[in-house]
Formats: structure tokens, C-alpha cells, sequence
């Protein structure tokens, strides 16, 4: 039996037991005190038959550790627990880190995952794309991180590099890319007029400040003379909850925007202002895998108040508060405690945001993955022919969406 195995075994122990006593807390209610004292009991003695007869004596306080990690994790993706090293650089990064990758970054099947890339950023330039998922860190499995530990180590200061290790499909070993770190400049959201009178407005993130820039872009664009408006969130996802929040209410004139809810948390309720609402064009809003927080704030907004059409593909499902909790040990929990839900009452960190109209997301596998022997060394720009990205000559998911705009036009 090997070492590893042996770990995992009394790590999985320890985790049942702590979830167990975390359990007995929480569902107080639902389950009986003696029932839970019975639980306890018996993996109390599992737990004192491992360290009493097995092969040899663990190591508890990492093993601990190691189940401490899990049970956070097997919450969700945003719940960590850092050990009291990993706080203290936790620390150090959210006072110091100036620079990061330009990507955000969650967790799926274990490893860290790319949701989307930032145009122009330092892991678009470096050939990361969206869906990827991140092997390794510096050498270190992201399997065994937390997303906060991932977080800390993919910031840094500016002029830095940093390398991961990529799995993509089609691809039989991780590749190795190098990425240079700095501050990360998100571009604004940009309009143009499309033909039959569409105007187009794409949104790649939500910093403080992006709803402002999105108002000023459908003013434009109305006065332009655009009749419908085609607002592309695909691949927007990060920034603010309430960037999204004050996007969505550009489009409504009433209705529930979104509402946050936990079991500590009493319900707060986002409704849609009549004064702030700036538009009653037509409206189709593009989404995809890479559609995450704030921006599926705007999508099921949108569509769940029967305000316009969502075409595209599922969305990623994010969409929480979290808590930091110090610990006595000097050790920390980043613990979510209250979720964004739909209009319809949907946790959208739980079931994302899913189109009326689907239309399957088009992904180049190996597009911009450059070869182990081709990585352009740090601090230098990869060589032209790896700029040069293979890209979809036909758009399907927004002629589909013009489709359906013009659809509700004609029927109007």
C-alpha cells in the first residue's frame, strides 16, 4: 500500500469526522443530539483504530490539515481553508500583490480552472485560453490548493513570471507556459452598428464603474438608430456583483434583479429602479462557458423577467459571498455564506444560467497553445507566428441572436 494511499485513507477519515461535528451544527434541527453524539462516537473509534493499529504511527497535524482543506472545499469552489503559512502569504498578496495573470481563475474537477482570459492580458499574450485547466503551478498540483491558495500564487509583483502547466483537449501531456505578471488594464466595453439597424455591445468584465460605460454605450448606439440591441457577455467574468446588478437595471423598469440568501444571511433583494432603466430596444444578450458572476447576474435578469432573449451556450455558475474567519491557531476559512439567486429563486453558483435559444460554444482545442520547444523565454513576447490565433470565420451564436432579434421584430 503506498504512502499516499495511506494518507488519503486517514485523511478521508478525519474529513468524515470533522464534517460530521460541522454537520451536528448545522442541521441541529433536523437531526436528533443523540443521533449525532452516535455518529461521532463511532468514527471517534475508527479514527483511534488507525492510530492504534496501523501499519505504522501518521502523521496527524498534516494529515489533519489535508482533511481540513477537503472539507472547505467539498462545500464549494470559493470555500478554502488556509493553514496559518498560507494565511500570512494570503495576507501578503491582498496587501501587496500589484500584478496577476489577467484570468479568471476558479476550480473544476479538483484543479484550477481558466473561466475566461482578459484581451491583451499576460495570459492571453502567453497563449492561455479559456477552459483551460491548470495543472500545476510551479511545479506544485493545484489538486491539493485551495482557490484562495491559487489566487495568492498567481499574483505578484509586476515584471514577474510565473509557470503553469496547461492541460487542454486533445493534448496527451500538460504544457508547460511561462507568464510574465503585471497590472492587468481591462478593456472598456466597446460598441459598433451591425447591419438591419443592430447595435452590438460586448462587455469583457465588470470593474467599478462598467455599467456607467455600458449606459453610455446604448445611448450612443440609439443615437446612432439602432432598433435592437445585442449585448455579447461572452467570456465576461469577472468583477462586481453590483456592476451587474446596476447593467441589468439599465434594460428593466421593474422586476427582481437578483437576491442574495444563506442560512445566516437574511434575504436582500435587488429590485430593478424605473429610473434608472435607459433603454426599451429589443435586446439578445450572448453568453457562454466563460459567462461567469456579475454578467450571469445580467443574463438570467434579462431573461427571467421576460425582458429579451439569452442565446448561447450554459454558463460557468458563480455566484457567492464569502467570510473570512481567523482562527485561534493563526489559520484561517474563506466560508461562503450567501448566494446570488434568479428572479425564478435559481442559486446561480449552483445551476448557472442556461439559454432559451442554445447554441453550442465553437472552441479552437489547440488554438494559441504554444509547443514546450517553441515558449518564448520570460519577459520576452512570443513570436508572431504564435500570435497568430486560428479563429471561427462565422460567428453562430450571434447571427443566431440577430435571428432572434429580427424574429421579435417582424412578430412585433
Amino acid at each position: 500500500m503506498s504512502t499516499k494511499f495511506k494518507v488519503t485513507v486517514i485523511a478521508s477519515s478525519l474529513a468524515i469526522l470533522l464534517f460530521t461535528i460541522v454537520g451536528g451544527f448545522v442541521h441541529v434541527r433536523a437531526s436528533s443530539n443523540e443521533g449525532a453524539y452516535r455518529q461521532l462516537s463511532v468514527y471517534s473509534e475508527v479514527l483511534s483504530r488507525i492510530r492504534l493499529e496501523y501499519v505504522e504511527e501518521p502523521n496527524i497535524p498534516v494529515v489533519t490539515e489535508g482533511a481540513l482543506h477537503g472539507l472547505l472545499e467539498s462545500l464549494d469552489a470559493n470555500s478554502s481553508y488556509l493553514s496559518a503559512d498560507e494565511y500570512k502569504r494570503y495576507k501578503t498578496m491582498k496587501n501587496d500583490g500589484k500584478a496577476d495573470i489577467g484570468a479568471t481563475v476558479s476550480k473544476r474537477f479538483g484543479y484550477a480552472a481558466v473561466v475566461a482570459v482578459i484581451p491583451g492580458g499576460p495570459a492571453d499574450k502567453a497563449g492561455v485560453e479559456n477552459s483551460d485547466i491548470i495543472e500545476s503551478i510551479e511545479g506544485k498540483t493545484t489538486h491539493d490548493m485551495s482557490l484562495a491558495e491559487i489566487h495568492g500564487l498567481l499574483a505578484g509583483e509586476v515584471g514577474s513570471t510565473i509557470t503553469v502547466a496547461v492541460v487542454r483537449p486533445r493534448r496527451a501531456e500538460p504544457q508547460k507556459i511561462v507568464i510574465t505578471r503585471d497590472v492587468v488594464n481591462i478593456p472598456p466595453a466597446s460598441d459598433k452598428m451591425l447591419a438591419d439597424n443592430a447595435g452590438y455591445i460586448q462587455v469583457d468584465s465588470f470593474p467599478e464603474g462598467e455599467s456607467q460605460e455600458i449606459a453610455t454605450r446604448i445611448r450612443d448606439l440609439q443615437k446612432q438608430g439602432a432598433k435592437k440591441i445585442v449585448l455579447d457577455l461572452r467570456n465576461a467574468a469577472g468583477g462586481a456583483e453590483s456592476e451587474g446588478i446596476a447593467t441589468a437595471n439599465l434594460f428593466l423598469d421593474h422586476g427582481t434583479i437578483t437576491y442574495l440568501q444563506g442560512q445566516k444571511y437574511p434575504r436582500q433583494a435587488f429590485n430593478a429602479d424605473p429610473a434608472k432603466d435607459i433603454t426599451k430596444l429589443p435586446v439578445a444578450v450572448l453568453v457562454n462557458r466563460g459567462t461567469a458572476g456579475p454578467a450571469e447576474i445580467v443574463a438570467s435578469a434579462i431573461l427571467e423577467n421576460a425582458r429579451g432573449d439569452v442565446v448561447g451556450d450554459k454558463t460557468f455558475g458563480d455566484g457567492s459571498v464569502q467570510k473570512l474567519i481567523e482562527m485561534p491557531d493563526s489559520s484561517a476559512l474563506i466560508l461562503s455564506i450567501a448566494k446570488y439567486y434568479s428572479p425564478g429563486g435559481k442559486a446561480i453558483q449552483d445551476v448557472s444560467v442556461t439559454p432559451n435559444v442554445l447554441v453550442a460554444d465553437t472552441v479552437e482545442d489547440d488554438a494559441g497553445l504554444p509547443d514546450e520547444e517553441e515558449q518564448a523565454a520570460p519577459g520576452e513576447k512570443p513570436s508572431d507566428k504564435k500570435d497568430e490565433k486560428p479563429k471561427n470565420l462565422i460567428d453562430d451564436q450571434l447571427n443566431k441572436a440577430l435571428e432572434v432579434l429580427k424574429n421579435r421584430e417582424t412578430k412585433g
